[in-house]
């Protein structure tokens, strides 16, 4: 019995270890190459290069909008790079308001290596780009986060707080998404990231806005309705409809009404 315990303690030690390494391709998943430009979407765009704190230099597109006063930060999720976000480029045009999208480290032409404290980082720089460079106010300033980028903006609001934020598709915490993908494994595999989103948006003052769709399968329906339920100040909840990478497509048009009614409130 003592040796089969051994045995037993190892394998788990084995396998701990094992998906300990892997956890960064199980979380990040980069595009190098930029398989489009804006203006292949017929928009108009700044080619925009963002230094970054620890001496990095990330790629964006800044998309203006004649008619607009405030930007819009977007924070894609955790897979290709900018040149997949057409589709959104193109609905915040028809929205009518300037867009900030960038390249995390290690994604698109950024420089770099993925990491979640980077990630932070790559937010923290678009802000002060915005800020410094641009000149926008905190009150002209709508951060937009879609799955693990929601809990990237959920960082940035314990730094700053804007005008408005979006979440969308978006989980409460790397934890709870592992608890609900290795129920089993979850409770011996150490965690290399955090995403803690549910520990700070509390913080935040402004207006929320969270989309979910109950049939998304990467992201738990159930954790956006946790992390909505956290935030303390004016909120909002869409349901969405369909899958974690098509929903606000196939949510089309009633996505994009309630997009532009959160906008203009």
């Amino acid at each position: 019995m003592v040796n089969g315990a051994i045995s037993v303690l190892i394998f788990i030690g084995l396998l701990s270890g094992m998906l300990y390494l892997i956890q960064p391709s199980m979380v990040f998943f980069p595009s190098r190459d930029l398989t489009a430009t804006p203006d292949q979407w017929d928009l108009a765009y700044e080619d925009v290069t963002i230094d970054t704190a620890d001496g990095l230099k990330l790629h964006g597109w800044f998309i203006p909008h004649e008619r607009s006063s405030e930007v819009l930060l977007f924070l894609h999720g955790n897979g290709g790079n900018i040149a997949h976000r057409g589709e959104s480029l193109r609905i915040f045009q028809r929205l009518g308001i300037n867009v900030l999208i960038i390249d995390y480290r290690g994604y698109g032409q950024s420089e770099g290596t993925p990491s979640e404290n980077g990630f932070y980082e790559d937010a923290r720089s678009a802000w002060r780009y915005l800020t410094d460079t641009k000149g926008y106010g905190a009150g002209q300033i709508v951060i937009f986060g879609r799955s693990i980028g929601g809990a990237v903006a959920a960082n940035l609001i314990t730094e700053q707080q804007p005008a408005k934020v979006i979440l969308e598709s978006t989980f409460s915490s790397a934890r709870d998404m592992a608890s609900s993908l290795m129920p089993v494994l979850s409770k011996i595999v150490v965690l290399r990231y955090n995403f803690d989103a549910i520990s700070h948006i509390g913080q935040l003052q402004a207006p929320l806005l969270v989309l979910h769709s109950p049939d998304d399968e990467i992201i738990p329906f159930r954790l956006g309705e946790k992390l909505y339920d956290a935030a303390d100040g004016p909120k909002q909840f869409v349901k969405l409809k369909g899958d974690h990478n098509n929903g606000f497509i196939e949510s089309q048009p009633d996505y994009e009404r309630a997009l532009s009614r959160f906008l203009q409130d």
